[in-house]
């Protein structure tokens, strides 16, 4: 008896050590800066805004925190972006002026590519830094969806719709566009575009006519970009920093605070990734229609 009351014990503490370590382990690998506590005022924040932009809540907290950090004066945005959502990108662009509205200076460093949503976010910045190569522009927008109307004919599948309004399931997948609901797809992209535009002239300075020119969908290098104005230095990320910190009067260098990962990728991980790639596969969400300014 005293041999399984010994057992059990054993059992129960060890699983209490075990999930109080992997909650140690959680708060250790969890979200947060490399650097430790300090009042002085010479840090440079670098956030990343990398792939397609859908989902900006995570860029909004860390923009968020640091604009509240006294020492924390300028903040880097590091740039590699196709682009994304039209909503999505217009949400860290507010953010990032807000920032600025609380006296933090933006910098905006271009990687490989730093495209449509990307330029987008990156005209919010006091200064633009892009390596020569990079590809940026593709000042536009697009509105696209699929259409398997005639695939599902093959099959003998008919989709049958009732609806409010004429112009209720406009980019139904089941179907043509009619000319109406053309038009009206049209007049949503023509506005978010004078919207892409207008933050263009306001922030970089430029004449309307000058950035109607250039905004037809073409790329451009960021040699090209510096040249046109929409760019105003050329180099790289280490380059953009420095500038960060010039510009915030910091003496030497600049001591820069990134976000850690959130943790190592495990075992689960990579099991559950399978999982959701393979459940992704017929993710209805990706097949609506969505606004975005996106370098294709």
């Amino acid at each position: 008896m005293k041999r399984k009351e010994i057992l059990l014990a054993v059992i129960i503490g060890g699983s209490v050590l075990l999930f109080f370590g992997l909650m140690f382990l959680a708060v250790l690998s969890g979200p947060g800066d490399d650097s430790g506590i300090d009042l002085g005022g010479d840090k440079v924040a670098v956030i990343e805004v990398h792939g397609i932009i859908s989902n900006p809540t995570d860029f909004i907290r860390q923009i968020k925190k640091y604009s509240k950090e006294s020492s924390v004066p300028v903040i880097v945005l590091d740039i590699d972006s196709p682009g994304g959502g039209v909503a999505a990108s217009q949400e860290m662009y507010e953010e990032i002026n807000k920032a600025r509205e609380k006296g933090k200076k933006i910098v905006a460093s271009m990687r490989s590519v730093a495209a449509s949503g990307g330029y987008y976010i990156a005209c919010a910045a006091d200064t633009i830094v892009a390596n020569p190569g990079t590809i940026t522009g593709s000042i536009g927008v697009i509105f696209e969806f699929p259409i398997v109307e005639e695939l599902l004919k093959k099959v003998g599948v008919k989709f049958e719709v009732v609806k409010s309004g004429e112009l209720k399931d406009v980019g139904s997948m089941w179907r043509d566009m009619s000319p109406k609901e053309r038009k009206m797809a049209q007049d949503l992209i023509n506005d978010t575009y004078d919207q892409f535009v207008d933050v263009i002239v306001k922030e970089r300075g430029m004449e309307r006519e000058e950035v109607l020119d250039l905004a037809d969908g073409r790329v451009f290098t960021g040699r090209m970009a510096m040249e046109l104005q929409l760019v105003d230095t050329l180099g790289n990320l280490e380059d953009a920093i420095k500038i960060a910190g010039q510009m915030a009067d910091i003496k030497g260098e600049p001591r820069v605070v990134k976000e850690r990962p959130y943790r190592r990728v495990t075992i689960w991980d990579v099991l559950t990734r399978g999982v959701e790639k393979l459940t992704s596969l017929a993710d209805y969400d990706k097949f609506f229609p969505k606004l975005q300014y996106l370098y294709r």
